[in-house]
């Protein structure tokens, strides 16, 4: 039985995502639906796939539609704040790729409250990040730190109004620069395009406000990169992603679209590894 999923955000990222449906590389999943603000996205995504979508003009035939099983969110933070907490209540599963929203403690507390009253789930890819399934289970014996360093280049980060109000310009970088050192929950405020790592690391271990995040601009690199470094009781854990960019979107790593297409592929897969 194929599980039918609904899109919404037609972008680079949300491009990929439904050409990996339509091609059958995200397992047993029928892409039923696409919904973006600009809608001539929609249309112009809709024309280059085989399964031919309906497009939706708003969320509510999304949420009206009894035959969906998954709500794919590949938009923004701000439409996890404006149609999470609806899709839930239409008896919806939902995949959040802009987990930089849950950084706001209430939106996640509605989104998590509401998910286990209604008895549906909320899927968070791991995203560009390596070692996610080890922190989660090191988590269970206490993490003590966690620190998240990204690396950049200069034209991945230059687009934020965090830079911008401080005077911070990085055109004509020559070498690395710091421009963010603070909690996560101040770098999703500040880079909420480029650091949902972030809200991810700090959801599976020490939450936002005990999580640290460096962030350096980097002229000399043409790919993101994270390292995490986690302290706990089960012992010291170090990871490295160098992503190569997204072609379309610079701020996201390819891999996060990657990570996305094999949690579908996940759901219906008969053996699942990792934990």
């Amino acid at each position: 039985m194929r599980l039918k999923v609904a899109l919404i955000g037609c972008g680079a990222i949300g491009t990929t995502l439904a050409q990996a449906i339509d091609k059958g590389k995200a397992g047993k999943v029928e892409l039923a639906w696409l919904y973006d603000f600009k809608s001539e996205k929609s249309e112009m995504l809709a024309k280059k796939l085989s399964s031919k979508p309906r497009i939706a003009r708003n969320l509510a035939e999304i949420c009206s539609d009894k035959t969906l099983g998954l709500v794919i969110e590949a938009a923004s933070q701000l439409a996890i704040e404006q149609y999470s907490l609806d899709v839930l209540r239409s008896g919806k599963d939902i995949m959040v790729m802009s987990v930089g929203a849950f950084a706001d403690e209430k939106m996640l507390k509605e989104v998590r409250s509401l998910a286990e009253r209604s008895g549906r789930r909320v899927y968070i890819p791991s995203g560009a990040v390596l070692g996610i399934d080890g922190i989660k289970a090191a988590e269970l014996g206490e993490i003590k730190e966690a620190t998240l360093t990204t690396r950049k280049p200069p034209a991945a980060l230059a687009y934020s109004p965090y830079l911008e109000e401080r005077g911070i310009n990085l055109r004509g970088l020559k070498r690395p620069r710091v421009v963010f050192e603070g909690s996560a929950r101040e770098a999703v405020k500040a880079f909420p395009q480029s650091v949902n790592v972030a809200a991810t690391l700090s959801l599976v271990g020490i939450g936002v406000d005990k999580t640290k995040v460096r962030i350096i601009a980097d002229p000399k690199l043409d790919r993101n990169v994270h390292e995490i470094r986690v302290l706990g009781k089960a012992g010291e854990f170090v990871t490295e992603a160098r992503n190569v960019p997204f072609p379309d979107a610079p701020k996201t790593s390819y891999l996060a679209t990657l990570s996305a297409i094999q949690t579908l592929r996940n759901l219906s897969e008969s053996i699942r590894i990792g934990t």
